[in-house]
């Protein structure tokens, strides 16, 4: 896991998985969609997706507890302050041998820059909400959201997996 070809993969992801339009019925089927996969390959997750800062779908799987929902919160809050993937910021505060706190003053307690929260976006507009995973190692919740957001947007999502993933 080069960290500095993670970077280039995860920016190519962020240009790539762009919607055409996303409204709130969009917003129910990327969570649904996340829903099932985690479903598909036997494992649970606390799912949540958010548009313009509004929760519009939220669920923690059976054999979730609170503490994933705390972590999704953490990684949703890194991707509302940036517009980036809570991995993509992770990975390149780890490059730079620094933290959100260290760096940025922001308090572990609200904001966690490990994988699985990615920017909703639409094309022309930008950044409008955001999908988050928590349950399974971070890089596993970031592919798992980027699988999911690449069927939706009409992309590979071989193209766009990690190396060797």
């Amino acid at each position: 896991m080069d960290i500095k070809t993670d970077l280039q993969r995860i920016a190519l992801q962020e240009e790539t998985l762009k919607f055409e339009r996303f409204d709130k019925a969009t917003a129910w089927d990327l969570g649904t969609r996340l829903k099932s996969a985690c479903e598909e390959q036997g494992v649970s997750a606390t799912i949540e997706v958010r548009l313009a800062r509004d929760t519009v779908f939220f669920y923690s799987m059976p054999g979730t507890s609170a503490s994933n929902a705390d972590w999704a919160r953490r990684k949703r809050n890194v991707v509302e302050l940036m517009e980036l993937s809570s991995y993509r910021v992770g990975r390149s505060f780890a490059l730079q041998g620094d933290s959100l706190e260290g760096l940025m003053g922001l308090p572990l307690r609200d904001y966690a820059d490990h994988g699985g929260s990615f920017p909703i976006s639409v094309k022309g507009v930008g950044c409008i909400g955001a999908v988050t995973v928590s349950g399974l190692p971070q890089r596993e919740d970031h592919a798992l959201v980027v699988q999911v957001l690449a069927q939706m947007c009409g992309a590979d999502p071989s193209e766009l997996a990690f190396e060797g993933e």
